[in-house]
């Protein structure tokens, strides 16, 4: 894992036991640190419960042996080195930091609002990983945002330096939390996929390329309208180093303005314009215009950090795409079945829908937003739309005078539908434009759902 020298001696209060949350608390006591952690999951609490049998380390699952209702004991690391104590997060004084989960809301949690109170910084693990990085070996890390495209341009831009032989891995947002991977030997290229909630979380992360695909309206549940939103995006270049490159897609008014403000970096600034046209066609995952615009900005991040045109190619042509965004799983009977449960607003369907002529869409789940008409443009595309989850009802609605469309309210439902009403050459789309926590515990669970709905059909 990745620790740092920094957190050695100091007090750290972990909210959240997920994976990157349990990944925070491994690294930061295998670091020397004093860690409170606590999750209101009973299940990921008693992984780190005490053994029994060692009455030391975290349990790997087994029993606290604590009674029920008694105080916690305090774990030492496996190393030795750190002290955890798992209890409830009452009071955040003598504390040097609050570390959470992205997904925790800073704007209504109770606890970021004490943590404010108390003057203790609410940080995540990105941060931890900047404090981290004055001990690792001398690299880089790209740092990509936006809100649609960046799991591609991530992995893309990951896939590129691995093609060239360059060390490199890939968190963040995407594959496995930070500070739980090893580090990278010298030379090495950290790529993060940040989403805006992550930066939020992060102070001193200054990216060797840093970049912004687009903004478009996005979590506005979380910030104060869409322009808090898009400041969030805008921290990303505030913690750069003036001699670091910045990478900006135009095509929205916000990110262009993002551009134009950071016009001092002069030739470390990259401007990714709207329509470029490219030649796709040796690039078999990477079809569309929004793709172009992804292949772009991954172009302009390897030449920073000077990969030669020729792997660039290599890595172009042969790279594979990611799961779950325009992933085709299956063709029976002449019809494709497409999984895109990546798609989880209305601007990322968009595409998808455009790329494919005759489409069945399967749509819904929890609504980002109230309407659909960042899809209207693709609207020529579908031939039936399916709508399921808790927004089924209301996008039947929006959609009926535009398509065929029905409310069947599950996705086994409407895979079930789609194939019977598919003809050869039609292709069924699972691009829901909807977060998918009403039905599943994630866009994975969805896509994986999906899949198994598609083989049941053969």
């Amino acid at each position: 894992m990745i620790v740092a020298k920094a957190w050695r001696g100091k007090r750290y209060a972990v909210l959240g036991l997920a994976r990157s949350g349990a990944a925070t608390v491994r690294a930061l006591v295998a670091g020397g640190a004093q860690v409170v952690a606590w999750d209101s999951d009973e299940s990921k609490r008693a992984v780190f419960a005490p053994s029994p049998l060692r009455g030391e380390g975290w349990g790997e699952g087994q029993p606290s042996n604590a009674a029920p209702g008694t105080a916690p004991h305090p774990t030492l690391s496996p190393e030795g080195r750190g002290l955890l104590e798992v209890a409830p997060l009452d009071d955040l004084s003598g504390f040097d930091a609050l570390v959470v989960s992205p997904g925790v809301p800073l704007n209504t949690h109770p606890l970021a609002a004490a943590a404010r109170v108390a003057g203790v910084p609410v940080i995540g693990d990105i941060e931890l990983f900047a404090q981290a990085r004055a001990d690792l070996p001398p690299h880089k890390v790209v740092g990509i945002t936006g809100t649609n495209g960046k799991s591609t341009t991530t992995a893309l831009v990951h896939h590129i330096l691995k093609t060239a032989g360059i060390p490199t891995l890939m968190g963040g947002n995407i594959g496995l939390p930070i500070l739980e991977q090893e580090a990278l030997p010298e030379g090495g290229v950290y790529v993060l996929e940040l989403s805006s909630y992550q930066i939020d979380l992060t102070q001193t992360f200054d990216c060797d390329v840093a970049v912004l695909l687009n903004i478009t309206p996005d979590h506005l549940d979380r910030y104060d309208g869409f322009e808090g939103y898009a400041a969030s995006k805008a921290r990303l270049f505030a913690m750069q180093s003036a001699e670091h490159d910045a990478v900006i897609g135009i095509g929205d008014a916000p990110s262009a303005q993002i551009a134009r403000g950071l016009s001092a970096k002069g030739e470390h600034l990259t401007k990714i314009a709207p329509g470029v046209c490219m030649d796709q066609s040796n690039w078999p995952t990477l079809q569309g215009p929004h793709n172009a615009q992804n292949a772009l900005a991954a172009i302009a991040v390897v030449k920073a950090l000077g990969v030669s045109e020729v792997d660039i190619d290599r890595g172009l042509t042969s790279f594979t795409g990611l799961p779950h965004r325009m992933e085709q799983i299956a063709s029976y009977a002449g019809v494709a079945y497409v999984d895109d449960s990546k798609a989880t607003n209305p601007e990322s369907t968009a595409p998808a829908l455009a790329a494919f002529d005759r489409v069945h869409w399967i749509v819904g789940g929890r609504a980002k937003g109230d309407d659909l008409d960042a899809c209207k443009s693709a609207f020529g595309h579908v031939v039936h739309a399916y709508t399921i989850g808790e927004a089924g009802p209301k996008f039947a609605e929006i959609l009926k005078d535009s398509m065929s469309v029905d409310n069947v309210g599950t996705l086994d439902a409407a895979v079930r539908t789609a194939a019977a009403n598919a003809k050869p050459g039609d292709t069924v789309l699972l691009s829901p434009a909807c977060a998918s926590f009403d039905q599943f515990r994630d866009y994975e669970a969805r896509g994986a759902a999906f899949r198994a709905a598609v083989d049941s059909l053969a």
